[in-house]
């Protein structure tokens, strides 16, 4: 998903717990497969920062030599400005977007349920 173009709330929104587990049946199923979800969003959001900023990184071990670049700054504070992780993923559960699977209520060919 494309984190940038997600219509996520930036601030924090009041939700229907009901409402969060109707497709899973269980609220506390819907908040794993929630955080899981936002763990994962969070450490694309943090390799992708990672690499812009790489591109400004100093390789100079002098602590006299700071250099205040404009650029490095506003994409940090574009980063900042996105809505949090568990905020998209919430929004990604709501609107059906997250692919998730129970293993111990699978079938094999036959039609037979097995414990994975």
């Amino acid at each position: 998903m494309d984190y940038k173009k997600s219509k996520a709330p930036v601030n924090t929104v009041t939700r229907n717990i009901m409402d969060l587990s109707d497709e899973t049946g269980n609220i506390y199923e819907s908040v794993a497969i929630i955080a899981k979800r936002a763990n994962q969003i969070s450490v694309q959001i943090k390799e992708d920062l990672s690499k812009k900023l790489a591109e400004f990184a100093s390789y100079n071990d002098s602590l006299e030599e700071v250099f205040e670049n404009r650029e490095q700054i506003e994409i940090s504070r574009y980063y900042e400005k996105l809505p949090k992780p568990t905020l998209l993923a919430t929004q990604e559960f709501v609107d059906g977007k997250v692919y998730f699977r129970d293993p111990s209520k699978e079938t094999d060919a036959e039609g037979t349920e097995f414990d994975a």
